[in-house]
């Protein structure tokens, strides 16, 4: 059963609400709804090294990951830690912010696999439209 909207909701209180530009939703969706965003914090269940979060990633590159990285670090989502190895190593772990996306994102993830098969039917549906 869904939950009521909160009272302080502007998608469920104003039936003319609009995603402005200017919304400071949308750069912080656009950041963790991306391709990579939620599958790199997913990965990171405790700190992490690049190679391993690149190996459990199948099909990103090297520079996407890097670039997700950076924008999940710079939006105080991941920690870079420079490790006092020979040669420097560098794991990334997350933030408090970060593991606040946990249950939310695993809410979403269960959605999906639930719902997935449904999905796919509808597409298969659609797509044998004429």
């Amino acid at each position: 059963m869904p939950t009521p909207a909160h009272s302080t909701d502007p998608i469920a209180t104003d039936p003319g609400f609009v995603f402005t530009p200017d919304c400071p939703s949308r750069p912080v969706l656009d950041q963790i709804a991306d391709k990579w965003s939620m599958t790199v914090m997913a990965v990171l269940l405790r700190p992490t090294r690049f190679n391993e979060i690149k190996r459990r990633l199948d099909g990103v590159t090297q520079r996407v990951l890097t670039q997700t990285l950076r924008r999940l670090e710079r939006n105080g989502m991941v920690r870079r830690t420079v490790l006092p190895t020979s040669p420097v190593g560098v794991e990334y772990s997350l933030t408090p912010l970060g593991e606040s996306l946990r249950e939310p994102f695993l809410n979403l993830y269960a959605w999906t696999v639930e719902h997935g098969a449904h999905i796919r039917a509808s597409q298969a549906e659609f797509d044998a439209r004429p």
